[in-house]
């Protein structure tokens, strides 16, 4: 099978539930904690099932190689979701870099999971063309933040 870009199913639900925050939020009653979450993002490689149907994050047809740590890099999260007419977005403040590594498989995905959650929360699967690093930075350079751009989009 192969990666499918998608934002994970369950995590439409988990957003109803109150599972995640993006941003810091106020005191409403519902969570007991108003900072807002850390995300990371890792790799997976182009012969890996990632997909909507993922719920958690896990090590299946991760990435493995010089430099690069299980369970990927943290995002820089400095921007605050926001809305603009009838579509809420967010996007990382910061390009997505893994520096100074070595993958010699083929991998063409990324995993954005809540890394504050205890069992690490799928976000969203997002693809690019098959790719491989030696010795070298790998950078996903994030979108501009905008309703029609942003990396999340809900409409």
């Amino acid at each position: 099978m192969a990666n499918t870009q998608a934002m994970a199913t369950s995590f439409k639900q988990e957003l109803l539930n109150g599972s995640h925050a993006f941003g810091a939020q106020a005191a409403n009653g519902v969570r007991t904690v108003t900072t807002k979450d850390s995300f990371k993002a890792a790799l997976y490689l182009a012969s890996a099932s990632r997909g909507a149907g993922d719920t958690v994050y896990n090590t299946t047809g991760e990435v493995t190689g010089t430099n690069y740590t299980a369970g990927g890099v943290a995002v820089t999260n400095a921007t605050a979701p926001t809305t603009s007419g009838t579509t809420a977005f967010w996007t990382p403040s910061a390009s997505i870099v893994y520096t100074n590594v070595t993958l010699s498989t083929a991998f063409d995905a990324m995993l954005l999971y809540n890394d504050t959650s205890t069992s690490k929360l799928a976000v969203a699967v997002f693809t690019f063309g098959s790719q491989t690093v030696t010795a070298g930075t790998f950078t996903l350079t994030m979108p501009t933040n905008d309703a029609t751009n942003a990396l999340i989009r809900i409409a």
